[in-house]
């Protein structure tokens, strides 16, 4: 589907015209922002329509800020899941301890969000579609950098000259490939794998997570509300990730069922929806690391840039904010001096988040039977203590004042 506005070719033709790859969260928040400062902004998304639904996501700190000058919070507050208990369950399905969700992430209860992801890109949307051609059901086939913009090739087969380029594309960015070579250059496997889909609601959960452990394993049921579906998740230490299986759907039932073989709670049903579910979304736990977030008039944001992994909760907060830094480093510069300003300026909140991994998230995956033992203890004197009052990286950055066009 195509999504075009006959009129804008006359009041566009004097505009900076930007290709932004990927419909995800950084890539329409980054088209909402480009359009506020004066440029032709182009999205390109390879599905066929939005992506509805997904695993929820935490929209926090310096990202809220984001959000609210968009004019989009209301709504995302009315879309909040409002997650109430974290409850921990040992190899036998007896509780560990049952905590408040914002003593584990750093959140700030009342203030940050969690929503579903599919209502965050559609707020994303929705905030900046009358201003943004939208290409869906296509992506970008090739390109070609010179001195007077860069020619892009189509995969549907159209063939266009923009003076730069976002890849907004995420983990497995195809732009940054492109660009910048294979993603094992960057790619900072952090040593396991996960398998997410969702399946009936049969365990009378409700704005509840609960999630079952032993070394190396963990099993979780997330309910975002009464009656919904919950949302599962399996998760496993593996050494080296398993490149044969990323594109194999069989394959990576195959190896879920294997590592879960024995598992008891209520893994052997999970393990039954899992053969037939058909939202099954298979991934190795990792970031991206990059020397450099753009190569002459082509840049990367968000997770093709610097995915922080779901192990950080951060992901779409760091999207949401590098586009509005890279939109506003871009105002007023050229396309070399206004990626610089993006690194210079951004840089450092993102490596703080991405760091993240080692104060808590990583913790709740132990691999050994002394690591369990130690999270454990850990987590039943968290469940003594009030919600945390956030973590300082959430907010490590402050943005700049947008000044609209005139």
């Amino acid at each position: 589907m195509t999504r075009t506005d006959p009129s804008r070719n006359t009041r566009t033709a004097s505009r900076r015209k930007v290709l932004i790859s990927g419909g995800g969260v950084a890539g329409p928040a980054l088209a909402f922002w480009l359009n506020r400062h004066g440029f032709a902004v182009t999205v390109v998304e390879k599905a066929s329509t939005l992506r509805g639904g997904g695993y929820p996501v935490d929209v926090r700190g310096t990202a809220l800020e984001v959000v609210r000058r968009m004019g989009i919070l209301p709504r995302l507050r009315d879309a909040h899941i409002d997650l109430r208990r974290l409850t921990f369950l040992a190899e036998d399905g007896s509780k560990v301890a049952s905590i408040h969700p914002h003593t584990v992430t750093g959140g700030v209860a009342g203030r940050d969000l969690e929503v579903r992801r599919g209502d965050l890109t559609e707020a994303l949307y929705t905030a900046g579609r009358d201003d943004v051609e939208y290409l869906f059901d296509d992506s970008i086939d090739t390109l070609d950098q010179s001195g007077h913009g860069v020619d892009v090739t189509f995969r549907a087969g159209g063939r266009r000259t923009f003076d730069m380029v976002v890849g907004a594309d995420g983990l497995h960015s195809r732009t940054r490939e492109l660009l910048f070579g294979p993603e094992e250059r960057f790619h900072r496997y952090l040593g396991h794998c996960f398998a997410g889909f969702t399946m009936r609601n049969t365990f009378g959960l409700s704005h509840e997570l609960m999630m079952w452990n032993t070394p190396g394993r963990a099993a979780a049921l997330y309910a975002v509300g009464d009656h919904d579906d919950v949302h599962t998740l399996l998760n496993f230490a593996h050494p080296e990730p398993p490149f044969d299986a990323f594109r194999n759907p069989q394959a990576q039932r195959d190896l879920v069922a294997s590592v879960f073989a024995d598992a008891g709670w209520e893994v052997p049903g999970m393990l039954a929806a899992l053969r037939d579910a058909d939202d099954l979304f298979f991934d190795a736990v990792g970031q991206i690391r990059m020397p450099r977030w753009s190569s002459g008039r082509v840049a990367l944001v968000g997770d093709a840039a610097y995915a922080p992994s779901f192990l950080t909760g951060q992901g779409s907060s760091l999207a949401l904010v590098g586009a509005y830094m890279l939109a506003h480093s871009l105002a007023g510069r050229d396309h070399a001096a206004g990626f610089a300003a993006y690194e210079q300026s951004t840089r450092a909140f993102v490596t703080v988040n991405q760091e993240q991994i080692g104060e808590g998230g990583a913790a709740l995956f132990p691999a050994t039977a002394r690591a369990l033992e130690q999270r454990n203890d850990m987590l039943r004197r968290l469940s003594t203590l009030p919600p945390s009052e956030g973590r300082p990286a959430h907010s490590a950055l402050t943005l700049p004042e947008f000044t609209p066009v005139t």
